[in-house]
């Protein structure tokens, strides 16, 4: 099994790191993907959004078949979306791949190969209308989102959730409690300065639930 994350510059750092460290566990505790790969056009150093660097395992022309493609978000999106060689990647290897995840604005991503026409999708709150504007998805404001094989996310930090829910639907809910485990990943309830119930946050927020 290969999985493979996307990245490209300014891509939000925790957008890929956190699902990152949720597969990667699962590599060592619950004999998750043979292969994890970090993807990206070419594979010269990539900046991240908050400063980062990363240096991709691969690039577009070296990736193998995936059967599983995760693509992050971040203010890079803005620009990816308009390059035709990220967008024909995700388009190509999405043909052969078992499920196709985003996290954050990498739904903008999705959508411009042509993944989210007709489906149900979620983005970050602050994306959620520039969401429904394409006029072709059905936004959903929950943590995460399935449609089939295709996923979606919320922000950030959504993408660990997400990236949780997969395993627990490809490997059991054992496998994806090793790998919660492992990483000791168990959320606080505490809510700081109450902005969950700000106008402009997603319903599941407001609604107190996380999402299925």
């Amino acid at each position: 099994m290969n999985f493979g994350v996307l990245v490209f510059p300014k891509v939000e750092e925790l957008d890929f790191a956190g699902p990152w460290e949720m597969l990667t566990m699962w590599q060592a505790h619950a004999q998750g993907p043979e292969k994890c790969l970090i993807i990206a056009q070419s594979t010269t150093p990539v900046i991240c959004a908050k400063g980062l660097s990363i240096n991709p395992h691969v690039s577009f022309a070296e990736c193998p078949p995936l059967d599983f493609l995760l693509v992050p978000g971040g203010q890079g999106t803005r620009q990816e979306v308009d390059n035709p060689e990220l967008i024909a990647f995700i388009a190509a290897q999405a043909r052969g791949c078992q499920a196709v995840l985003s996290v954050c604005t990498g739904s903008f991503l999705l959508h411009r190969a042509g993944l989210l026409s007709g489906r149900k999708a979620t983005t970050h709150w602050g994306s959620l209308d520039r969401l429904r504007a394409l006029g072709d998805v059905s936004v959903v404001e929950e943590r995460f989102v399935r449609d089939g094989n295709i996923w979606s996310s919320a922000g950030v930090s959504a993408g660990i959730d997400l990236t949780l829910a997969l395993i627990a639907s490809v490997a059991g809910d054992e496998a994806a409690g090793k790998v919660q485990f492992a990483a000791e990943y168990y959320p606080s309830s505490q809510v700081y300065g109450g902005f969950d119930q700000d106008p402009k946050a997603a319903a599941y927020l407001k609604n107190g639930a996380r999402g299925k």
